[in-house]
């Protein structure tokens, strides 16, 4: 069960350097066409629309201009959950939250809701 979990936190701490990074294809390398993200806005399946997410979040979270808060982050074998607040030139958030369920290195499954407030 340990390398589950060391697995699982390895592909959670890439995924969470290429979001700060805003690097999309260190994004992408983290899941797979059967990979799902579910948002408040509804389920977005497959890596086309996955790489469409992210791109736009990117124009949310600019690398140069973020601040990202990681409060909580647990891992337990191939499950994990963090908690987070951001600050942009354009928004604050000041709580977001996801979940990821990971295996063979890759996210199957992602859940993310947040607080948008606009400046």
């Amino acid at each position: 069960m340990e390398t589950l979990q060391v697995t699982a936190q390895t592909t959670l701490i890439h995924h969470l350097e290429a979001f700060g990074k805003n690097d999309i294809d260190a994004i992408m390398d983290d899941f797979t066409e059967e990979s799902e993200v579910w948002t408040q806005e509804g389920a977005v399946k497959g890596m086309d629309a996955i790489r469409s997410f992210f791109s736009y979040a990117f124009t949310l979270f600019p690398k140069d201009s973020t601040r990202l808060d990681l409060k909580q982050m647990i891992v337990d074998r191939n499950k994990a959950y963090i908690v987070w607040s951001a600050e942009t030139a354009m928004i604050t958030v000041p709580i977001g939250t996801d979940s990821f369920e990971i295996e063979d290195g890759k996210i199957l499954w992602q859940s993310a809701a947040f607080q948008i407030i606009q400046k």
